[in-house]
This record gives structure tokens, sequence and C-alpha cells, in this order.
């Protein structure tokens, strides 16, 4: 339709939006220590492992696996290597990295068109939300018939998980709603002024928004069903890698995912560290206050079931093409791997850190205090930087 990629025209506001809070990485992980993993393994040394990384709050388990050894354990040494999102996705389809993990949305589309991944594991939950002013006469998803919805870009994460309530309550996301392309610290004045009805958007905006212009969340990815329980994100390796040693493609994902359990199990320990070691570039505060709107848990079979409910709602949306069998997409998304199933995690340990359980949420009046007091910072986001390529804010 005409007006999906129009962008909103707020010539002179930018200035007097909200700042949008960032995760970008402030320093350059350090690699894991070698280990001796046995006779076999310690003679030929730990196995190298190239893990892309864009330095967000929700790769918490990623530093979590490098800084409590988890890799080690497992006879990996692991170079981080920092890229955005188009280099994620290339990089892994092409074998230039190894592994990551991602959004279970964000890979299907390039799955189906040959993007040559492999997802192999849950880590967690989301934290996309779609808003409407506290006044606003819209009280379902359903009531945005006809309606505008500003998003931070077309195909971003916001935006397919939208479309994809939408079309759960029978609407056509690509017909029956206008999407316009709003940078997220303008969503507050694009409300204000009527020229959105809605936003789509991932926290920490939608906890600002909440703060800071008593806006109403019509849908959430984290309490509503069927997506409260559903993977956000998940580990995903190459396909060279998955085709050319399932083995290492196997210690890389245990080690993410009792990465992931460690985080569950002390996130504020883990916020804490992502700063102190400089992975993080934001205040302590506000790391774990956005890291605490997630939900950590490792799992397999959850995992693969989520995988086939984003397919079936994304083909539902339009968003996959018509002639995709969307249980054929998810079969050819996924790989078990030898050693990775709920059984193990069940029985996985974790220590738990006095004092790093789950910090307090902040209150409105704080998280607009330190909004306000860091304006320099980019996006303390789980899904990252959601405006365009070319956006100052995305610190690309």
């Amino acid at each position: 339709m005409d007006n999906r990629n129009r962008p909103l025209a707020l010539a002179g506001l930018a200035a007097a939006g909200l700042a949008l809070l960032a995760a970008g990485c402030g320093g350059e992980p350090q690699p894991a220590a070698t280990a001796d993993v046995g006779s076999a393994a310690a003679s030929a040394g730990p196995a190298k492992v190239k893990l892309a990384y864009l330095g967000l709050t929700c790769e918490a388990a990623m530093f979590v696996a490098q800084e409590q050894g988890f890799f080690k354990e497992e006879g990996l040494d692991v170079e981080f290597v920092k890229t955005d999102w188009d280099g994620l996705r290339d990089g892994l389809g092409l074998g230039k990295f190894d592994a990551n993990y991602t959004l279970i949305m964000y890979l299907l589309k390039p799955i189906e068109q040959g993007l040559d991944v492999k997802i192999t594991g849950g880590v967690h939950s989301g934290c996309l939300r779609t808003q409407v002013p506290e006044g606003s006469p819209v009280k379902s998803l359903a009531d945005l018939k006809g309606k505008t919805i500003g998003i931070p870009n077309m195909g971003s994460p916001p935006f397919l998980f939208t479309s994809r309530a939408l079309a759960a309550q029978g609407l056509d996301p690509q017909k029956d709603v206008n999407w316009v392309v709003v940078a997220p610290e303008i969503m507050k004045i694009a409300l204000e002024k009527g020229q959105v009805d809605a936003v789509a958007n991932s926290e920490p905006m939608g906890s600002i928004l909440t703060a800071q212009a008593k806006v109403r969340t019509v849908a959430d990815q984290a309490v509503d069903e069927p997506y409260r329980d559903e993977y956000c994100c998940a580990t995903v390796v190459s396909g060279k890698l998955a085709a050319s040693d399932p083995a290492k493609a196997a210690k890389v994902t245990r080690a993410l995912l009792k990465g992931a359990l460690w985080v569950e199990t002390n996130p504020k320990a883990a916020a804490d560290m992502a700063v102190e070691k400089k992975y993080v570039a934001s205040s302590a505060e506000l790391n774990a206050h956005a890291l605490g709107k997630l939900k950590f848990m490792p799992g397999v079979a959850g995992c693969r079931d989520s995988i086939g409910l984003a397919a079936k709602e994304m083909k539902t949306a339009g968003l996959l093409n018509p002639s995709t069998d969307p249980a054929e997409l998810a079969k050819r998304a996924w790989i078990d791997l030898e050693g990775v199933d709920d059984g193990w995690i069940k029985g996985l340990k974790v220590e738990q850190v006095a004092g790093g359980g789950r910090a307090p949420a902040l209150d409105d009046a704080r998280l607009a205090e330190l909004v306000g007091r860091e304006k320099d910072l980019h996006a303390l986001c789980c899904l990252g930087c959601d405006m365009p390529a070319d956006s100052d804010l995305c610190g690309r």
C-alpha cells in the first residue's frame, strides 16, 4: 500500500523528543583463557569459535558465558566480533561467524529466502509492545482497523510482532492499518500531536513512553497469550558449522544456554557485570531495569514450538511467501544437537550471587530522571536499535 514506507515528517521536533537509551558496547570482550579439557582436547588446544555480538542488554548470557568460564568449560576459545544487524545475519549465513543468539522472527524470512543458519535453543522471552495514548478510544488491537501505527522501520521486530497480533485478531495488517515510520525518540510527540493512533516499540521505549507520555498497552509480548511463553531470542549457529562440526555447535549452544540460566538466577549481577566489564555502555541501574523486563528461560522443545508458532502467524500476516509451508520452514530452521535437550537443561546448576537477584523495577519518576540524565546513550533495548541504519542514534 502506498503509505507503508512513507516517513513521518516531524521537522524540528527531533531535538525535543525522547532520547532512546542504548546498549552499544563500550569495549571489546576479552577472549576466554585456554583450558585443560582432557588429554585429547588439551593436546590440540581449545577449539576456536567466532561469536558475533551487537552490544545489547539482552546479550547478557553471552557475556556471562565468557566471564563465568562456561565457554572454557566446553573447551572453547571464543573470539567476540562486534557487528551490526545486517552483518550479523549475513555473517552467520556465510560462515564468517560461528554463532550468536538473536530474534526468531528476524531470522525466519531470511531462512525462507535461503539464509544458511540453524536455530539450536531458546534463550529468553520478548518485550515488544503496541501502545496507544491513555485517552484513546482504542481498547484492543481490533479497534486499530483503519488507524495509523508508528513503527521504527518496516521489518523491525515491533512491526513483525504487531502484524502477527493484528492478524490473530482477524485484521489484515497489510490492508486494514496504515504503517508510518517514526523514529523511537519522537514517538511521544507523534502520539501527542495525533499523527499516529498507536506505536509499536520494544523495551525500554515502552517503559519510557509509559512514564513520560501516559500511554496504555494494547498488546504485550511479555504478558499476552500465546506470546508470553514464546521465545523471542534463540541460539543460532552458521549452517557451515552445523554441517561441518555439530559437536562444536553443541558446545557453543550449551555454554550460551547455561549463561541464560545464570542470568535468570542473577539478573542484577549480570547487568552490573555487563556495565563493569564495558560490554554495555549504560549505567548499571538502567541496564538492570531493561534486563529485568526479560525472562531468561533456556529450553529446547519450547523453542521448536516457538519457531512453528512464529512461522505460522507470520504466514497468516502476509510476512512470508504464499507458497511457504510454515511447518516445513520451522523444520528447516531448526537442528537437534547431541547433548542439548531439556533433560540436560533441567540438570544444570549455577551459583546464586548474593545480592544478584532481580532489581526492583524503576518507578516512572526515576526512569524519567535517568533517561533525562543520560541522553548521550543510544538504545538500552533487548532488541537493539530499531531505527534506520543511517540514524545517528543507532551508533552505527
